[in-house]
């Protein structure tokens, strides 16, 4: 089988870079630039304090891996891996396994930043960025194009890549039975961040994997990939993994799940 991938990111504002953009010293601490720099964009867009996607941070990347053998959930994240890391680990990951990579809105938020934040760093990452250059068999499906499947964004899909389809996946989660978020969101992250929460932003983007990783499931089931029987089989698999890891958010994943 095609090794599955889906992933998430969280990010926070890229202080060292609005530090930058607005040539301000070390004097100003950082929450006063992300305080100015929040301030601005709400001014800008009529309300919204959200960053630039070139000016998201990421602090997690989040992934659960199905292979032949195995379901795996992990992360890429602070205060093991630098930012450059992370996101250097990631592409790392697409190169060794040349996965579909699975994502919940990734199209419009998660590649592009990492696109943006790989640059930065001076990441490599050949497999992705291949269009059928080095192999014939990606000019008709890889990871770039909106409508190849080597790339999955569910949420654009289940929509018809019509925005005003668009479904938040906490909603549709728990609507098909599956825990949703659990006491954090990404509205949250930056807060959490300051507090020295890595650990609680990274169990929160791990969660969010698998409901998406389960929502794929359900959608592998609609379009016939999967029998009924081998939906069961996935779903039972995700929960003897997940029992079988001793973490809080695990327990409390699983103490929700219908």
């Amino acid at each position: 089988m095609t090794p599955v991938l889906v992933f998430d990111i969280e990010s926070i504002p890229d202080v060292a870079g609005l530090r930058r953009l607005h040539d301000l010293g070390p004097e100003t601490p950082d929450q006063e630039v992300a305080d100015m720099a929040m301030l601005m964009r709400r001014q800008q867009t009529g309300g919204s304090d959200f960053m630039p996607l070139h000016l998201q941070r990421i602090v997690t990347i989040s992934c659960a891996l199905r292979t032949s053998d195995s379901f795996k959930v992990f992360s890429l994240s602070e205060p093991d891996a630098s930012e450059a890391e992370i996101i250097q680990r990631f592409f790392d990951g697409i190169e060794k396994y040349t996965p579909q990579i699975v994502s919940w809105n990734g199209g419009g938020f998660d590649l592009p930043v990492l696109h943006y934040r790989g640059m930065l760093h001076g990441v490599t990452a050949p497999r992705y960025w291949d269009q059928g250059e080095d192999d014939r068999e990606f000019k008709w499906n890889n990871y770039i194009s909106r409508y190849h499947n080597r790339h999955l964004d569910l949420m654009d899909l289940l929509a018809l890549y019509q925005p005003r389809g668009a479904v938040a996946l906490d909603s549709l989660a728990k609507l098909y039975g599956f825990p949703g978020k659990l006491g954090m969101d990404g509205s949250k992250v930056w807060d959490a961040y300051q507090a020295g929460q890595i650990a609680d932003i990274r169990d929160y983007c791990e969660t969010d994997v698998v409901n998406t990783f389960l929502v794929f499931l359900r959608f592998q089931l609609m379009r016939g990939a999967l029998t009924r029987e081998q939906h069961e089989r996935e779903v039972a698999l995700v929960r003897e993994t997940l029992s079988g890891i001793d973490a809080p958010h695990w327990k409390q994943f699983l103490e929700a799940w219908a």
